[in-house]
């Protein structure tokens, strides 16, 4: 076999089932390969940043990861966004990069680039394979690499890729587990609980999930302690049946605020809290600074394991608090983001996964789904938008049995509005809610918060946060990508709409008119409750 075909099939070997791809000229050999091995399903993604958006997805709900294929150091580039987002939440990644034969590389020809030069900033492996024989063993170690919430980049030559390689494809190797937190570390946390002093324990990283919450929750009850997620996890179970778990706001101040008093900080898998920003006159560090923090695991440790080692050494043995179900009235009347968020809590179906980049918009979505069915929710975890529509695909591929929900902004839906067409082409069962308020609300907000100006923009600054000259129809857009979409301007028609939408599979968008948020430029907006 070639080197290409060695390669897929020690992926497949590794137990990696999907490629998102946007290939070209030096990634043929690895597209015809895909015909000759059997195992890996191979989605077309008509940008890259919707491949590396769809991945990050993936890996968030299927816990492993999956590979892109893109195309020399200009497709890892446009790639790096969301790249970028899943290194932030520790998220597995294999992203196989296609570059010019060694021996090409000397011409510098038009394409030729820096690729482990461009890919080092946001991988936490890069290496480039030299020769057909050894392409397979460096793909397996790309995925050993990837691990545990690892970025691993491959880069593979073209010579490389359609060379003989006697050796064939290299074994599965056995994944890495969870690293154990060291005794002295949790020593020092059951201390901590056990001294009296005001503790928060805040939870982070790849997944908070059903039982990590519930031991988080006894944890508290004995501790006398608090419990509440970092801002942005990159999944975490929520509704009724999970535990009661606060988020730390987004807003700096309030963030400040709900971390008042706080003496002791026990991170899992979080880090220490800081700005999403830097302001005028606002503390980057988010916790008193009296407060003593202590990193108890990272998002690579065994945070499971830790959880039940201090509850059993604290005694916690009573019942977690967990969330009753709590589904509102349909609401009537003008449609906006509260009505919507109303809607939304009533009609998400049981197990759902909700991928949210509603921004502004969406503030009032998570705390008004508190009590709604039982769902998992995905947060952008490095701040980099476009990732809302690429995620939804990657996580319908990872639970086909599951309906996705995916809030997005309209602004940020543009930055990869092509995932639509994936959807419809692997006709995946999401359901896409855009937010058409014709503004980019958020930066009207960071523009007041930031100062410039007075905290109010003239005329040209204003023109440049506003998108709604011309009005986007998103409707026109996702009919025209094979997606069949629908416009709300009622509450009512929303209602309609999203029930018809949760009732059928299949990819569908419901275009949502809603006014914009009108910030107060003199002091930032409420964000709504901190529930999680």
């Amino acid at each position: 076999m070639n080197g290409a075909e060695s390669l897929i099939q020690t992926l497949v070997n590794q137990g990696l089932e999907v490629c998102f791809t946007n290939p070209g000229t030096s990634e043929m050999h690895f597209v015809a390969a895909l015909d000759e091995v059997q195992g890996m399903r191979c989605v077309l993604c008509l940008f890259e940043g919707v491949a590396s958006g769809a991945a990050a997805g993936y890996a968030a709900v299927a816990g492993k990861p999956a590979s892109t294929l893109l195309h020399l150091g200009p497709g890892l580039g446009n790639a790096l966004a969301n790249v970028h987002n899943a290194s932030k939440g520790k998220l597995p990644m294999v992203n196989i990069v296609g570059d010019h034969a060694t021996y090409h590389l000397q011409y510098d020809a038009p394409l030729t680039s820096d690729i482990e030069g461009i890919a080092g900033p946001v991988s936490d492996w890069v290496y480039t394979s030299q020769a057909p024989a050894d392409i397979a063993r460096d793909g397996a170690e790309a995925v050993r690499q990837a691990g545990l919430g690892q970025i691993a980049t491959l880069v593979l030559p073209a010579d490389v890729s359609w060379g003989d390689n006697p050796a064939g494809a290299a074994a599965s190797v056995v994944p890495a587990s969870p690293a154990a937190v060291p005794e002295d570390r949790l020593e020092q946390a059951a201390r901590m609980l056990e001294n009296g002093k005001r503790t928060a324990i805040m939870l982070g990283g790849r997944h908070i999930s059903q039982a990590q919450g519930e031991l988080a929750s006894r944890l508290a009850q004995a501790a006398g302690a608090r419990v509440m997620t970092e801002t942005f996890p990159a999944r975490v179970r929520r509704g009724a049946g999970s535990a009661v778990i606060e988020r730390l706001p987004y807003l700096a101040e309030l963030a400040s605020a709900e971390l008042e008093g706080t003496e002791q900080l026990l991170l899992l898998g979080a880090g220490e809290p800081v700005s999403f920003f830097a302001y005028p006159n606002v503390a980057s560090v988010l916790s008193p600074a009296d407060c003593e923090i202590l990193a108890l695991a990272g998002p690579g440790d065994d945070i499971d394991g830790a959880l039940k080692v201090l509850a059993e050494r604290l005694g916690a043995i009573g019942a977690p608090v967990l969330r009753e179900l709590q589904l509102p009235a349909e609401p009537r009347g003008a449609l906006d983001a509260g009505t919507v968020a109303q809607a939304l809590a009533h009609h998400l179906p049981e197990n759902a996964i909700v991928v949210d980049e509603g921004i502004t918009s969406g503030l009032a979505c998570f705390p008004a789904t508190a009590h709604a069915r039982a769902h998992d929710w995905l947060n952008l975890t490095g701040g980099a938008i476009g990732w809302g529509l690429p995620a939804a695909v990657g996580a319908a591929i990872a639970a086909p049995q599951r309906k996705v929900l995916c809030l997005e902004g309209d602004g940020s839906a543009m930055y990869t509005v092509q995932a639509l067409w994936t959807m419809a082409r692997e006709q995946l069962d999401v359901t896409v809610v855009i937010f058409n308020n014709g503004k980019y609300s958020v930066l009207e907000v960071e523009f007041a918060r930031t100062g410039a100006r007075g905290g109010k923009p003239g005329p040209k600054a204003a023109s440049s946060l506003a998108i709604g000259t011309p009005d986007m129809d998103f409707q026109a857009m996702a009919t025209g990508m094979g997606v069949s979409a629908t416009t709300a301007t009622s509450a009512e028609s929303f209602c309609e709409q999203l029930a018809a939408a949760m009732a059928t599979r299949g990819p569908h968008l419901i275009d949502a008119r809603i006014p914009p948020l009108e910030p107060n430029w003199r002091t930032p907006p409420p964000a709504g409750t901190g529930e999680c």
